[in-house]
């Protein structure tokens, strides 16, 4: 009977004083939860009592699982209600250096500047609650900067040559006007010295070009460090003016296997840990991995430093290293990369910018003269954009940010890591989320998490602590008497039983028990099966079968399971990140919802790039976009085919306004209220505009035939646009008639001379022909008389017979 009112009892106590069951149950305490640790990982909202009265005895020890909300009208007292928060704590907030020009005088200044804050803080994080975290960067005058310069030595380049050798001190010039701590190296590359890349033979390795005016050419190398790091200019004006060009037999050159020995070799390059910039720069393409097999070359690259007396020593015993391994290298270097290449190979490193952190990329001119303004214009550009990353995370946990920059509000998803148009001296921050998930142990220790902005040395060190035990735990009792008469642990006000004992005091033992209780209290609705099929019945009371560390059933009567619910991308609920199956039903995160927790409640990915929900054209439907428009499609409704262009659709208000034609002064006033037009002077002036993902540039032809100019972009108020027109329009020129005329009149001469010259030509031609058949005629009429067979001559010739000669 008392085993009977247990259960009676355990059944009426489950439901709240209103006489319903509170939905909590099921998120709380439907993973049958036994100890306060299991508690807190059950969910963000779950809290525990540590009260041992809290529970009559035979009370199912779930109930002490709950929210606090619940717990606390349930009687727990406040003090003994077990409900940690996740917490932030700062243990290194240095603050963001305002006036660096101060420190010049200091020695080794450069290391006193600080332009990210905090730089060190430890979270400590409750499963499925997030802790955020504002990280504030600025960007600082006056910072030192490193600049090397890789040059491709190929046969090709050496008109480049002259422009490099002044580059030197044209460039300590121009960066003064940034920073007075400027350096330059140099280095130089070609290809491996093995065929098929360059030819073995004895004289083609002492002068690969075959020339000995006005220099022979230098052997050829992999790559040669040159110049360390220097403020010294001219130095790097004679090094290079040194140099002679070599040669190889392919076109693409070991330009991959020169980066990587000049991010690695810190020491011998001379790095600092300050704004590192490398420039490469070169006519052609390069050699990935795997291309090395030509070369019979199989040996990975290990992507460490090999240069002995600043020479690559294993350019011919190991592979070119890959893209994505190059990538890895400079952003653990902190190295903002700028290709200066010809147009001919512009395609290929454009390729490169997804991939490699903070890179750019210049047009070269044939012979290299417009490499000072290449390197300054993509220094502005790379420094101008801060973009936020992180290392990799431990299993399970999310990251997020949102970024607050300048003159613009809070942006989310990818944008929200990343601010653009930053000047000197301004300053942005960004929020950062971190959320932990379910905890696998009941003990973790702190991971590390390193989150930087790229190309920077500078860093922030997060400490990552979930929070997957109670602060009870340490006050636990061992052989406690309450446990009938110590047969367990008390801890956190429950007990732990000793190996053979159990029950909610260990009061039975699970060998005999089985023997001596009923089975009809672990029969569910008078089922034939005790416990489902699934358990045993001890004490009265269900123990469901377990597999591993948590149990495949569970619930009074073992009636419940997590492997039965719904699906999404091949995983329970759509994983840990989503929800969790709680006895075949999937309770989704607060942020998810679906019968798999398929449907994100966020609408952050359905937000367009002006931040407008689907573009203003579709709604949000479980994180995808159903356009209201069939003529729309995309991700964010914002392609349509079939709709006319962003310059096509303002095309008249900009002719109104700016020129005053199309529509009348009336109808341009109501029609074009939202547009605000402002005029320039030449169509050359809009090519100065920075480019962004609201800036539309424009050209279209007016009534007249002129083709007109201008910028779109989205104003500050809502709807509006403003556009810059150039007042100068392309108008056709009208025909030429004197021009015209004189060019037909000449041709009609010339035409009718070069016919009678041809018709003369051939007169003579026909004339000389008919002649010589003539006299070839005259000649056949001239007859040889010896041929005449009718021809008798007139003298007679007698001879003497007498006559005989002495």
């Amino acid at each position: 009977m008392r085993l009977l009112f247990a259960v009676v009892l355990l059944l009426c106590c489950r439901c709240d004083a209103t006489g319903t069951q509170d939905h909590s149950d099921h998120e709380c305490q439907s993973q049958g939860v036994r100890s306060c640790g299991e508690c807190l990982a059950a969910g963000p909202h779950c809290a525990w009592c540590t009260e041992e009265t809290f529970l009559e005895v035979g009370q199912n020890m779930w109930e002490r699982c709950d929210t606090a909300g619940v717990l606390l009208r349930r009687g727990c007292p406040s003090d003994r209600l077990e409900d940690p928060r996740g917490s932030t704590v700062l243990l290194k907030n240095k603050k963001i250096t305002l006036h660096p020009k101060e420190q010049r005088t200091q020695t080794r200044w450069h290391k006193q500047v600080t332009q990210l804050q905090p730089q060190s803080v430890h979270m400590h994080l409750r499963p499925g609650e997030p802790q955020t975290l504002e990280v504030r960067f600025r960007r600082v005058e006056d910072h030192p900067i490193d600049l090397y310069y890789l040059m491709d030595l190929s046969f090709s380049m050496e008109d480049d040559l002259p422009n490099v050798k002044k580059l030197g001190a044209d460039l300590m010039e121009e960066m003064r006007n940034t920073t007075s701590d400027f350096r330059m190296g140099f280095g130089a590359f070609v290809d491996k010295t093995v065929m098929p890349y360059i030819s073995t033979a004895k004289d083609m390795l002492r002068n690969p070009c075959k020339r000995t005016k006005p220099w022979p050419c230098a052997p050829p190398f992999t790559y040669h460090h040159l110049l360390s790091l220097t403020a010294n200019g001219s130095r790097f004006a004679e090094l290079v003016g040194g140099q002679r060009v070599s040669g190889n037999l392919d076109s693409p050159e070991g330009g991959l296997d020169a980066l990587v020995q000049a991010a690695m070799c810190e020491e011998q390059i001379g790095w600092r840990n300050v704004t590192r910039l490398l420039v490469l720069s070169t006519d052609a393409g390069f050699h990935l991995a795997g291309d090395g097999k030509l070369g019979g070359i199989v040996l990975p690259n290990d992507g460490k430093c090999h240069l002995e007396e600043n020479v690559y020593t294993r350019g011919n015993s190991q592979d070119y290293p890959s893209v994505a391994h190059v990538a890895e290298t400079l952003r653990r270097k902190n190295i903002q990369i700028i290709f200066a290449v010809t147009e001919e190979v512009t395609h290929l490193y454009e390729g490169l910018r997804s991939i490699f952190p903070k890179c750019a990329v210049g047009t070269l001119s044939n012979n290299s003269h417009n490499i000072l303004q290449i390197i300054v214009e993509a220094y502005n550009a790379l420094t101008s954009e801060v973009v936020m990353e992180n290392s990799k995370l431990p299993p399970g946990f999310s990251i997020s940010y949102a970024s607050h920059c300048k003159n613009s509000g809070p942006r989310h998803g990818e944008q929200g890591r990343r601010c653009s148009n930053i000047s000197m001296g301004d300053e942005v921050s960004f929020n950062v989320s971190i959320m932990a998930p379910q905890c696998a142990t009941a003990s973790q220790r702190p991971s590390r998490v390193i989150i930087k902005p790229q190309g920077y040395g500078e860093e922030v060190e997060v400490l990552l602590s979930p929070i997957c035990e109670c602060s009870c735990q340490k006050d636990a009792v061992p052989h406690s008497p309450s446990c009938s008469h110590g047969n367990g642990t008390l801890e956190c006000g429950a007990c732990r039983c000793n190996e053979g004992r159990i029950g909610v005091s260990c009061e039975c033992d699970g060998e005999e028990s089985g023997e001596v209780v009923e089975s009809h209290l672990c029969r569910r609705d008078n089922a034939s099966q005790v416990c489902s099929g699934r358990g045993e019945c001890v004490c009265g009371r269900c123990v469901c079968g377990k597999s591993g560390k948590k149990p495949n059933y569970y619930g009074q009567f073992c009636e419940c399971s997590d492997f039965s619910c719904d699906q999404y991308r091949g995983m329970q609920c759509g994983g840990g990140g989503r929800g969790r199956c709680v006895c075949g039903e999937c309770k989704c995160l607060p942020a998810f919802r679906g019968r798999a927790c398929e449907c994100p409640l966020s609408l952050e990915s359905c937000l367009s790039q002006d931040g407008q929900i689907c573009g203003g054209r579709g709604d949000c439907h479980c994180g995808t976009c159903i356009c209201r428009d069939i003529r729309f499609q995309g991700p964010t409704c914002e392609l349509c085919p079939s709709c006319p262009s962003m310059c096509t659709l303002h095309r008249e208000c900009v002719l109104c306004g700016a020129f005053a034609l199309g529509l009348s002064p009336k109808e341009c006033a109501v029609k074009c209220a939202h547009l605000n037009v402002t005029l320039v002077g030449q169509a050359g002036v809009l090519a100065t505009a920075h480019p962004s993902l609201s800036l539309h540039r424009c050209m279209e032809v007016d009534m007249e035939g002129c083709r007109v100019h201008f910028l779109l972009r989205a104003g500050e108020k809502e709807g509006s646009i403003h556009a810059r027109v150039a007042l100068e329009r392309e108008c056709p020129s009208g025909p030429n008639v004197i021009l015209i005329t004189a060019v037909l009149s000449g041709s009609v001469v010339v035409l009718g001379v070069a016919l009678l010259l041809l018709w003369k030509l051939l007169t003579s031609i026909h004339d000389r022909r008919e002649f010589a058949r003539f006299q070839r005629e005259l000649e056949q009429r001239r007859w040889n008389r010896k041929d005449n067979p009718i021809y008798k001559s007139a003298i007679t010739t007698v001879v003497n017979p007498k006559y005989k000669e002495h």
